[in-house]
């Protein structure tokens, strides 16, 4: 059937094929004004698919939130704590070289302090609330458009959820159980957006990608809303986390160390969740232990070893001694995912690696020898 079709195809086009114009260059002008139709096609399938997301996320949270109760009558007041940014702290030097990297923690690529800064806003919660939450007064250009709807979805739940803690709205977070399909999206476009920011970082960074990246640790550090977007989304934040880890170690321009502090500086925050973080331990176990098996092969054979893999392998150690450390100082987990399979290859042959790679490579085998040293006493403890 598919040969008789192609067949027919081509009488047709010779047929019809206009005078002066050869049947490969009608053919080329057929596929070309074909595609366009496909593309036009496809902007207008996309267009509406995210404007039936968008009215998902709206019907989800009129579910969620289908009405208020108010305090005070008409008109109330309360306190809700809000991560907040300081951009003053850091646009100066974003405009650099990046090399600058003597204090670590004198600024955030990001713009978000190492901790997250508490401040106290407050809320009108007049008859707008009935309505609908109020947007963010953000403004983004370009790439970063396809992060407002979800940016924006996303921190109206956890405005929702705030205002519910304090009894000014009554909220039923049940709903999310019932839509996971609005959430998952919702998650993945932000991930998904985060991570071409990553890929291709501009800088200084805008408030907004910094705003993008506080609702995600704010989503995936609420006691409540935390379950709920780890059951419908881990695999798709097990890919994010994937995707900064490959950044790093591909990245190989010259002034790297800024993108790739914002970077681990923001697998550093995922941490703050007890399950992604044993996740991410396990991840750069894992890397640690392969590159380092690679590099001692190419050191016995005296082969060639890549060089950028080498110098951005660090970041990854000190990303994992950070996670390690806060760990250990963590007395409400009892046991980690991470002291299973690949603890285990971790420390195997361990103690010969590093002696080998000791005088060639003395501070690498430093930062072996510092995780296992923190990976031992976590399971002496």
């Amino acid at each position: 059937y598919l040969k008789i079709s192609k067949l027919a195809l081509a009488f047709a086009i010779i047929h019809s094929k206009p005078p002066g114009k050869s049947c490969k260059e009608y053919t080329e002008h057929l596929a070309k004004t074909v595609s366009k139709q496909d593309f036009g096609w496809k902007s207008k399938v996309e267009a509406l698919e995210a404007e039936v997301l968008r009215l998902r996320q709206e019907l989800l949270l009129n579910k969620i939130c289908p009405r208020i109760r108010l305090e005070n009558d008409a008109s109330a007041e309360t306190l809700l704590d809000q991560e907040c940014i300081d951009p003053m702290s850091y646009s100066s030097q974003l405009e650099d070289s990046g090399c600058d990297v003597s204090n670590d923690y004198a600024f955030d690529s990001l713009g978000i302090a190492s901790d997250f800064h508490e401040s106290e806003h407050n809320v009108n919660t007049s008859k707008r609330w009935l309505e609908r939450i109020p947007p963010l007064n953000l403004c983004c250009t370009g790439k970063e458009e396809s992060l407002t709807v979800p940016v924006q979805f996303l921190q109206h739940l956890l405005e929702i959820r705030k205002l519910s803690e304090r009894g000014i709205l009554q909220a039923d977070f049940t709903e999310l159980e019932n839509d996971s399909f609005t959430i998952c999206n919702s998650v993945s476009q932000l991930l998904d957006g985060l991570t071409i920011f990553y890929n291709s970082p501009k800088f200084p960074v805008s408030n907004f990608l910094s705003e993008a990246v506080c609702v995600l640790i704010s989503l995936i550090t609420d006691s409540k809303l935390s379950n709920h977007v780890l059951k419908k989304c881990f695999k798709k934040l097990e890919e994010f986390k994937k995707n900064l880890i490959q950044i790093i170690l591909r990245n190989s321009t010259v002034n790297r160390f800024q993108a790739l502090h914002a970077v681990s500086h923001t697998l550093v925050l995922l941490a703050r969740n007890n399950i992604l973080r044993n996740s991410l331990i396990s991840l750069l176990l894992s890397e640690v232990r392969q590159f380092a098996e690679q590099l001692l092969q190419a050191h016995q054979i005296q082969a060639m070893y890549d060089i950028t893999r080498y110098e951005n392998i660090f970041l990854l150690c000190m990303i994992l001694e950070q996670l390690l450390q806060n760990e250990a100082e963590d007395s409400n987990v009892s046991s980690s995912d991470y002291d299973g399979e690949e603890k285990i290859k971790f420390l195997k042959n361990l103690d010969q690696i590093i002696l080998h790679l000791s005088d060639e490579f003395p501070l690498f085998s430093l930062y072996l020898w510092r995780a296992s040293v923190l990976l031992n006493s976590s399971q002496i403890q």
